[in-house]
């Protein structure tokens, strides 16, 4: 806290500045793993040495090129001597991507029933509050498997069952703080002078929201990606041939006595962004200061 003396005050009178903290070097680290891991997602075509889906069983699990590999696989080969880092980089795009579309879906949900409860009250806000108890109540992941085993196991029907993961603590979250906010002056002014209530959430309420979202966002997200790679992990998720971070594990359980690295490879992927991305959310939940806004 810097203490800053005001021009034209008493002496003793002062205020008190909150300094502005510098980003701590553990968070730009975890900054720079999402960038680079969604920079190696964005770009896995094209800078993969070799296709994901191609075997050679003349070089099945070779470890990794450090570890005295063949040097064309730096990070190793599978069971069915396919290149684990093109194979880990066309599985983080497809993990990201099904986990990136159903934590935004998710979000989007959560954020209009939170401001349609929080700012509406009365019978809307009963009725979805119902709607959210009763989300909270079942138990996920059974109303997952029974989603897949009536509609399949494609990768249209698992992005939006990945996207009903989370987006009731997400409308919990939005109601309180839309309720905080439109208690505030400006927002009764607002509503004295006219203003239809989608203005006034759209303009006054959900700007002050929003940081609240984008913490949400990133603490979600690595839930998601695990609920992903848990369903495909368990062979329910996404389908072969295409590569997936869980059906990696998955697949290579077994093999873990005589290749530990073909598990190794995929589960330091989802610990590294899943832990970065935690670290980003606590930072941000920080400096925000969401809890006390």
């Amino acid at each position: 806290m810097a203490t800053v003396e005001v021009p034209g005050s008493a002496p003793t009178e002062t205020v008190r500045v909150r300094a502005r903290a510098p980003i701590p070097w553990h968070v730009w680290l975890a900054i720079g793993v999402v960038v680079l891991l969604a920079a190696g997602a964005l770009a896995a075509p094209w800078i993969s040495p070799f296709d994901p889906d191609r075997t050679n069983l003349l070089r099945r699990l070779r470890p990794p090129a450090p570890l005295g590999g063949h040097p064309a696989h730096w990070l190793g080969t599978d069971q069915l001597g396919r290149d684990l880092l093109s194979r880990s980089l066309h599985a983080l795009r497809t993990s990201v991507a099904i986990g990136l579309l159903g934590c935004i879906v998710s979000t989007l949900i959560g954020t209009a029933v939170g401001l349609a409860a929080g700012y509406l009250r009365g019978r809307v806000d009963a009725v979805l509050s119902v709607i959210v108890d009763t989300q909270i109540a079942l138990p996920y992941l059974l109303i997952v498997l029974v989603g897949l085993a009536v509609f399949g196991t494609d990768v249209h029907v698992l992005i939006p069952l990945v996207s009903l993961a989370g987006w009731e603590s997400t409308a919990r979250l939005v109601r309180g703080q839309v309720m905080g906010v439109a208690a505030q002056p400006f927002v009764t002014a607002a509503e004295a002078l006219g203003a239809r209530p989608r203005e006034i959430l759209w303009r006054h309420v959900l700007p002050h929201v929003l940081p609240v979202l984008l913490v949400q966002f990133t603490l979600n997200f690595p839930g998601v990606l695990l609920l992903e790679s848990s369903l495909s992990f368990l062979g329910i998720g996404v389908q072969p041939p295409t590569a997936s971070l869980g059906r990696m594990i998955g697949e290579g359980r077994h093999q873990m006595l005589a290749g530990w690295w073909v598990v190794a490879v995929p589960v330091a992927v989802i610990l590294a962004i899943t832990l970065a991305l935690q670290v980003i959310g606590d930072w941000l939940s920080d400096r925000l200061d969401v809890r006390r806004r």
